[in-house]
């Protein structure tokens, strides 16, 4: 649940820094001053940069393992359905109950939708597709993908003052600090 924002028109101030450490440090500081929703962006993995902004565990893996489960599932019952209940066929006295030989279809249908959860679990968690973003209004967010390291403090945060949470901002020493409209 979201709280309402405090700067109507406002999503965030957005602050630009030098380089990964000083933006790994930058959002340590954020974290532990007590902000709770706050994003950053880089052009490449920064180690440790995820526990700094707070990342929750991921939650994709018991998708996955949830969605392989029914496919083994679904495959072992698709296969007993056809062979033993419905279509019932005495092909060389083998007998129509033969597991065995229903591991590599099995073993498919688990693949198969384990990907499939995978792919649709982290669209979903990560709320994509999503054409539009706040940030893409800031001139130098487009450097994000090439060579900037952004830290973003969204206003739906409890802890989120315009004026306050500029001056801590400014106090982490970046190249500039940005309001991001909505």
């Amino acid at each position: 649940m979201t709280t309402p924002h405090t700067n109507p028109g406002v999503h965030g101030l957005l602050a630009e820094f030098e380089s990964p450490g000083a933006l790994l440090r930058a959002a340590e500081r954020t974290r532990a001053a007590g902000y709770a929703r706050i994003d950053a962006f880089s052009p490449f993995p920064i180690h440790g940069l995820d526990e700094a902004i707070g990342f929750k565990e991921n939650k994709v893996a018991p998708i996955i393992l949830v969605g392989g489960i029914c496919g083994l599932l679904g495959g072992f019952g698709l296969q007993y359905w056809t062979q033993v209940i419905e279509y019932p066929m005495n092909i060389g006295g083998r007998p129509a109950y033969s597991w065995i030989a229903w591991i590599p279809p099995m073993f498919e249908m688990t693949i198969l939708f384990a990907a499939l959860s995978a792919v649709i679990g982290m669209l979903a968690l990560n709320g994509l597709p999503q054409p539009y973003h706040p940030v893409f209004n800031v001139p130098r967010f487009a450097a994000a993908s090439q060579d900037g390291f952004f830290l973003l403090i969204e206003a739906d945060d409890p802890k989120f003052d315009l004026e306050r949470t500029k001056a801590f901002l400014a106090e982490l020493d970046p190249r500039d600090v940005v309001k991001v409209d909505e």
